[in-house]
């Protein structure tokens, strides 16, 4: 299994408007993933910023679709029809708004619960059955539109905090690669107040 290549997207905006929105934490880690693996994004003909290196000793494939999140889909099934990676190999790495600042969850399948970009993903590969790092934001304040909150940038407080963040998801992104889902949902669910995984 060493050698089976993984294709692992990073969800974002494209655009320096969008940098540091709470919509763009996939990007945040994605870039983080890339600087671990020693690699440059590159623009690549499937729509995709693409990074290719070896994390944990496995060939991967980052991708950080720049067709906007509603239409992230169509990107990473480009990049797996070109590199012949199974659904299960794909890894989302996503905003998670119903689980609390800070934490990070990882899981294999599942709803998209209203996040637009799973969504796209969803019908592009054609299945829900791929993996999801989902890097925890908080819910909205009072009664912020959460459409609204995730295009808001990090609060100040928050951004002190993104660097540990980012870590922690490439950790876990790294471990689950190594060791496995199980292993990786062991160290990184239990370091953190629970949320409903």
């Amino acid at each position: 299994m060493a050698d089976e290549r993984w294709v692992i997207a990073g969800l974002g905006n494209p655009g320096p408007e969008y940098a540091g929105n709470r919509h763009n934490a996939g990007y945040l880690v994605a870039d983080l993933l890339a600087a671990r693996m020693g690699a440059r994004f590159k623009r690549d003909r499937s729509g995709a910023a693409v990074a290719v290196g070896r994390l944990a000793g496995v060939p991967v494939t980052l991708g950080k679709p720049q067709s906007y999140m509603n239409r992230s889909g169509g990107p990473v099934a480009a990049l797996c029809g070109f590199y012949k990676v199974p659904a299960d190999r794909v890894l989302v790495v996503h905003d998670e708004l119903d689980i609390p600042f800070g934490a990070v969850r990882l899981k294999f399948g599942g709803g998209d619960n209203g996040h637009n970009g799973l969504r796209s993903v969803t019908a592009s590969l054609g299945t829900r059955d791929y993996y999801r790092a989902r890097v925890g934001i908080g819910r909205p304040p009072g009664r912020m539109d959460p459409a609204a909150f995730v295009l808001r940038d990090f609060s100040t407080t928050e951004r002190k905090q993104i660097p540990e963040l980012t870590d922690r998801c490439a950790d876990a992104v790294e471990m689950l690669l190594k060791q496995g889902l199980a292993a990786a949902q062991n160290e990184f669910h239990s370091s953190f107040p629970p949320a409903d995984s």
